[in-house]
């Protein structure tokens, strides 16, 4: 397939996304989303920034460097951008937290618009910018079910969810995860959209799977769990596997969630099967999957997503 062909198929989603995330005011869009074999590529739009991920093929073009530079041409011609506001990132095939290994060391922090808040991204340093574009969604829910809530976010990473919760009136917000860069970032992210309480706003750096069965009972009306697929972590004493171990954290996050609390569980393993039976003490459990995933991201479905209702 010859690059004509990803040129034409790039244009045409652009003028239809572009138009689309125009009518929902959206900022930060996917473009393109591996539409062709031959171009295995994501293309995020972020604001004024194109991130595009290409997947690497052992002993394929994408080791070409000619190649590589036509289709950023492309992108840069078909999506009208500036040359610096383009970052090309390799995917090679990774577990677990892999992604979030930096392949750059410039520490541009850029600041980027959804639904009036403000984000903190980095789109040269890792293969995941800081936000994740495909739970806009499950953020909008986050926000409506926050209000008067004790609100807690588990594997954080940069704090999404919990600017969401804050900007939902939530009367605390404790937010969790055992990278301090990531906290960091949280807590900046937090900042900028002016939620500095250090009396409603909580940052614990701590393992997970040892924390939780330290939290008193009933002590979180909402709470927020996506986890890694897998991680094997030095700062963790056991490896996690979402698929084996989620029912364990799911009965264990009940005992600090309020009677009538919220559990949003979601990840991105394609494979993944929530074992109903073993789950226990739950009033409602219900699969959002499809309402969930955003427009354009239809294409991959790169999350499920579950609500669980305390009895």
């Amino acid at each position: 397939m010859a690059l004509i062909d990803f040129e034409n198929r790039l244009r045409k989603r652009f003028k239809h996304r572009a138009k689309w995330a125009k009518s929902k005011a959206i900022f930060c869009y996917r473009v393109y989303d591996k539409d062709l074999p031959d171009f295995p590529f994501v293309i995020d739009k972020f604001e004024e920034h194109v991130i595009a991920a290409i997947d690497v093929i052992e002993d394929g073009k994408e080791s070409n460097k000619d190649w590589l530079l036509d289709i950023k041409k492309i992108i840069l011609e078909v999506l009208n951008i500036d040359i610096e506001n383009i970052s090309i990132k390799l995917r090679l095939a990774q577990k677990g937290k892999n992604q979030y290994n930096k392949l750059d060391y410039s520490g541009a922090l850029l600041s980027v618009q959804e639904y009036g808040l403000l984000f903190l991204i980095n789109p040269f340093d890792y293969l995941d910018t800081g936000l994740f574009l495909d739970h806009r969604i499950t953020r909008q829910w986050v926000k409506k079910d926050a209000l008067n809530k004790r609100v807690l976010n588990l594997f954080a990473y940069t704090g999404s969810f919990s600017v969401y919760a804050a900007a939902g009136d939530a009367v605390k917000v404790t937010t969790v995860d055992m990278s301090n860069t990531y906290l960091q970032w949280a807590e900046k992210n937090m900042h900028l959209n002016g939620f500095k309480s250090s009396k409603k706003y909580d940052y614990i750096r701590v393992d997970i799977l040892d924390w939780i069965p330290t939290v008193p009972p009933s002590s979180y009306d909402l709470i927020i769990l996506d986890p890694p697929t897998f991680s094997n972590s030095k700062k963790m004493l056991l490896t996690w596997d979402v698929q084996r171990d989620h029912v364990t954290l799911i009965n264990q996050i009940r005992s600090i969630l309020s009677p009538g609390g919220i559990l949003y569980f979601s990840n991105n393993y394609k494979k993944f099967k929530l074992n109903l039976e073993d789950i226990e003490g739950y009033e409602l459990i219900e699969e959002l999957t499809d309402k969930s995933i955003p427009e354009d991201f239809e294409r991959s479905k790169p999350h499920v997503c579950f609500r669980l209702i305390n009895k």
